[in-house]
């Protein structure tokens, strides 16, 4: 049905319902009272469907639960009405209660966020696409940024630790299209800019991602890398309902790195040593007795994997949703809790709690208030509070340590209680249960005021024309504090021959009690938007005009030095302008005014235009006789500038040179008691910077066959130029201090995102949905400042992607044909000699790029691919009988590699290598046996010739360690079963009750099994992404 005409239902519904509440809702001899639900296709309950008696006596509309109550006559026909659903006539035939399923209305005239605003479905005409809040509830961490790669084209997104409080993903929309300050995505929260992980799903009511330069550049300095658009929950008319949903799950290791044990660990470093042509550094007598245990506390075999982590932990989450509200006053309340706990190992024996663990609270209000009828107030006030408890020592060192501690250097404590370690190392265990614990407390409070008004309920004239004024204000606050010490460490050199006690040695003296530290900080936000719209139609024509100004302020109180303490200003214009005729042809230009303090005044405003346009093929009337088959067929384009303002390492106010108040000095007088601090020139100011701008294109279309089935596909490219980087490049006699800034960087993206969906109601009780989704994103740097002995060789990043893996190109292991004495490691006439000493066959032979007869770095080159994926893909299902339902989502990445240990530009760890710490450093990984050796002399192997210490030929990145990064899980499951008490009426209790079972990254599908490839090359002493299986249930009250 169209907009007019639902409007108009809608208002009969309400005014009847309103005027007639003295006759129509009191039973008469004539009259019965009638109550019923409404869902959809998918049996979802629907709100705001007008009900409407026969002879428009009465009228009312369904709550957010799809219920409703009305009096009518009796063997009455009901007319059921609503926006994006076809009308339906309903005969009571003696019924009193009734369930309705509504079909879809093939106009799709629903509302999509966009920015700014709202349009019909139909007349976007930019890349936006959407996804169901309720998808999103199936993420079972807490952090919404791991819901989304998988499922929504567009969307690249990689988890790299599950670490409590550090486990969000790092996402992009369309790909990373720049190497300068961010490429992070603006994401905007009820009109106003926040953090994705900020919110918990049951806040949320609609969210897009805009992904072209027509549905961003209204955004202008803001919307470079795209933008999320979410409203939360508001309250509808109906009384009040209360939904709790809980659950409660366990959680595990998803993949974990395994090492091999101490006698094990011997028996490879003597190996190793072998092949180094030295001595074995381990006797016999040793690995007998830390094979069978017989003195643990002088011949260990510690896992220290399996001691600083549990098998398990476990994962909760409970909230609740209450609504309700009259014409005059609607309401909605959210509160939710989240717990989850680590499994970073605890001693129950200590005397304070050192569990890593983390509690969130998130909490949403939000009231819509009538002040006239033409007038509407809304006031939101919202946020989140989490604590997170951790031990004394960081988790990223515990389980570093964990994987550079050798098994066999001591236990984890002596058996007469006494904490063991190395000189200048460190004990893991300890770390993790006897070091104290620290406690980081963050909240936001966040507050969103609007005032709407509807001129042309004042005046028919100006029908369609809207003013509004929308403030915010954010506080956030980051509180640490630490109770942290260090113990008294002892090793042991042997036993007492008398007594046979441990003979022990003092290494280091702690602390006695805890000591106490604390830090504190945070930041404020205001924000002021005034918008003017227009929107309306004359018989075919239609018009959706909207001028916008607004202003933000930012504080960080977290400020390092005064330059970073003053206020962070944007202050801007934007409009819309879009036209469509008849629902066939669309136009739509959108446009960003934005001012920056980072550039002098000539450069200080830029401006952001785009442009799109639509042609609605299926509306066309020769297309009239196919609509049965093709129900949507819609061609798009579009073309845009948006911008950014924001400068790499922070750098503010570009255009202005800074001072180092302490840089160097004098000291003179007696004993040089007297001292003053050098000035000296800091960043350069660059007079002429501006704007980097992103030039995005956009060409798709969308299908729509047989009234269920939905295929999107879009191809994109976007160039971003005059990107902030610090030269690489000046003459060493400029006296620069630091590289200045430059507009110099140029990055070339393109790619592919489609969705595919298909929906089908086989009967009233059966409905089948399923979905896939694929993008593909691959960026070239078109322009990077590099030196003049780079440009043009295998080194230059020119050419190449931003996240391109850099090393040596490996031609394989050496072969004993290679040398003319192997032992000796001598080469043949005519081989490149390494620059990293001497090579023996089983070594990793490097391509000599530079054919001058040496491998060194400048025989480095572009190695596989990019080490975040270029392609994303989901697919999945949901299905419904009466009251049972299951789901499933798989999710997958390709066209990704990683270097084990880290690629070039990385700080390598070496002590991956068996062998490399000489048995002293590292442990050593279980595929161990995956070697070369004399006696199995092959190339296909996953280590190289072991040596005792560091090689540094092998230890080099290089194709040999780098690996497929590509994978597949099944990233969600859920089934369920709801429960419905037979009966609808309004003395009804408990509306409905659902239990289910969730489970998420049940298992993985990859080439590479050491780790969980998510983790990259450092996957092995990286913080594993969790398993989590859970049990819950979703119940309702009216």
């Amino acid at each position: 049905m169209t907009i007019k005409r639902y409007l108009a239902a809608l208002a009969a519904a309400i005014l009847t319902s309103v005027f007639s509440l003295s006759a129509a809702d009191v039973e008469g001899p004539d009259k019965v009272k009638v109550s019923g639900k409404i869902i959809d296709e998918a049996g979802v309950p629907v709100i705001g469907i007008a009900v409407i008696a026969s002879d428009g006596s009465n009228g009312t509309i369904t709550n957010e639960d799809g219920l409703f109550y009305i009096t009518v006559p009796e063997g009455d026909v009901l007319t059921v009405t609503g926006i994006g659903y076809q009308d339906e006539k309903v005969a009571l035939d003696g019924r009193t209660e009734l369930l309705i399923r509504m079909k879809t209305d093939t106009v799709l005239e629903e509302a999509v966020l966009v920015g700014f605003g709202t349009q019909k479905k139909e007349s976007v005409i930019g890349a936006i696409a959407s996804i169901a809040p309720e998808t999103l509830a199936s993420n079972q961490t807490a952090n919404l940024s791991n819901a989304l790669a998988g499922q929504i084209a567009g969307v690249i997104g990689v988890q790299r630790s599950g670490e409590p409080g550090y486990d969000a993903s790092d996402f992009w929309i369309r790909g990373i299209n720049t190497f300068g300050a961010s490429s992070n995505p603006l994401v905007i929260v009820d009109g106003v800019e926040r953090s994705l992980d900020q919110l918990s799903p049951e806040e949320i009511e609609s969210f897009s991602v805009l992904k072209d330069a027509s549905a961003t550049a209204i955004y202008g300095v803001r919307g470079a890398n795209g933008a999320i658009v979410i409203k939360t929950k508001r309250g509808s008319v109906g009384k009040a309902k209360v939904t709790v949903k809980a659950d409660y799950g366990v959680t595990t290791p998803l993949k974990i790195a395994e090492f091999v044990d101490g006698a094990k660990h011997m028996e490879v470093v003597n190996a190793a040593a072998e092949l180094s042509g030295m001595s074995h550094p381990f006797s016999s007598l040793q690995i007998n007795n830390t094979r069978e245990g017989v003195d643990p506390d002088l011949y260990p075999s510690t896992d220290w994997l399996d001691l600083v982590t549990n098998d398990f932990a476990t994962n909760a989450h409970i909230s609740t949703d209450i609504s309700g509200g009259t014409e005059l006053l609607r309401y909605r309340f959210i509160l939710g809790v989240y717990n989850e706990s680590g499994i970073i190992a605890t001693d129950p024996n200590a005397a304070f709690d050192s569990e890593l663990k983390l509690t969130k609270y998130n909490v949403r209000s939000n009231i819509d208030l009538n002040l006239t009828k033409s007038t509407l107030f809304t006031f939101s006030l919202g946020g989140y509070m989490q604590d997170r408890h951790a031990p004394g020592s960081n988790v990223s060192s515990i389980l570093q340590y964990a994987l550079e501690i050798p098994p066999i250097v001591h236990p984890a404590v002596y058996s007469n209680g006494k904490f063991p370690i190395q000189s200048n190392r460190a004990n893991p265990y300890v770390m993790a249960t006897q070091t104290g614990y620290k406690d980081n407390y963050k909240s936001q409070l966040q507050s969103v005021a609007t005032l709407d008004q509807d001129f042309g309920m004042l005046w028919d004239p100006l029908e369609g024309l809207h003013a509004k004024v929308t403030f915010s204000f954010d506080v956030y606050q980051d509180y640490w504090s630490e109770r942290t010490r260090k113990p008294t460490y002892y090793y042991a050199t042997g036993r007492d021959e008398q007594t046979g006690e441990l003979i022990m040695e003092i290494v280091s003296t702690g602390d006695e009690f805890l000591g106490f530290t604390k830090s504190f900080g945070g930041s404020r936000s205001t924000y002021f938007e005034v918008p003017v719209s227009y929107n309306r139609t004359f018989d075919k024509h239609s018009v959706d005009a909207l001028l916008l100004w607004n202003m933000r302020s930012h504080v960080d109180q977290n400020a390092s030095s005064a330059i970073y303490s003053f206020p962070y200003r944007h202050a801007g214009l934007a409009g819309r302008l879009a036209y469509d005729y008849d629902s066939r042809y669309f136009a739509e230009f959108n446009f960003g005014y934005n001012g920056s303090e980072n550039f002098a005044k000539a450069y200080r405003y830029g401006f952001f235009p785009s442009g799109a346009i639509g042609w609605m093929v299926s509306n066309e009337p020769w297309m009239e006789s196919t609509k049965h088959i093709i129900n949507q067929l819609r061609i798009r384009g579009s073309m845009g500038i948006a911008g950014n303002d924001q400068i790499s390492g922070g750098r503010r106010f570009g255009y202005l040179t800074t001072i180092n108040g302490n840089a160097g000095g004098h000291s003179f007088g007696d004993n040089n008691s007297v001292s003053y601090s050098g000035v000296a020139e800091d960043q350069f100011g660059v007079p002429d910077l501006t704007w980097e701008t992103a030039t995005k294109t956009n060409i798709g279309f969308d299908l729509g066959l047989f009234d269920a089935l939905s295929l999107t596909v879009d191809y994109f490219t976007e160039v971003r130029k005059d990107i902030f980087m610090q030269r690489k490049i000046f003459p060493e006699t400029s006296g620069f201090q630091n590289a200045p800034y430059a507009n110099y960087g140029k990055v070339f993206n393109r790619g592919v995102d489609a969705s595919l969906t298909y929906n089908k109601a086989f009967t009233r009780d059966t409905y089948l949905s399923v979905m896939a989704n694929f993008t593909y994103a691959h960026n070239t740097i078109l322009e990077y400042d590099e030196a003049a002995g780079i440009v043009g060789t295998t080194r230059a990043r020119t050419g190449h992607g931003i996240n391109q893996n850099f090393g040596l190109e490996s031609l394989g292991l050496y072969t004993d044909d290679d040398f003319l004495d192997p032992v000796a490691g001598t080469l043949k006439p005519g081989l490149p000699v390494p620059s990293w000493g001497k090579v023996r066959p089983g070594d990793i032979k490097y391509a000599d790029l530079t054919n001058d007869g040496k491998i060194n770095d400048e025989d480095v080159t572009a190695i596989g691919g990019s080490s975040v994926p270029e392609i994303v893909y989901g697919f999945g299902f949901s299905f419904r009988h009466k009251g049972f339902d299951i789901s499933a989502l798989f999710q997958g990445v390709a066209r990704t590699d990683f270097v084990v240990g880290g690629d070039y530009d990385d700080a390598r760890n070496q002590y991956y290598i068996p062998g490399a710490g000489s048995g002293a450093v590292a442990n050593i990984l279980a595929n161990v046996d995956d070697r070369w050796t004399p006696e199995n002399p092959s190339q296909d192997v996953f280590w190289p010739r072991l040596s005792l210490g560091v090689n540094e030929n092998n230890s080099q990145s290089s194709s040999w360690w780098l690996k497929n990064g590509a994978f597949m899980r099944l990233k969600n499951f859920e089934m369920g079963y709801t429960f419905l008490r037979k009966g609808a009426g309004k003395d009804r209790v408990v509306n409905n009750m659902r239990v289910f079972f969730r489970g998420t990254n049940l298992f993985t599908i990859s080439e590479f099994d050491l780790w969980d490839p998510e983790l990259s090359g450092y996957g092995f002493a990286a913080y594993p992404i969790s398993r989590v299986v859970s049990l819950g249930l979703d119940i309702s009250f009216n």
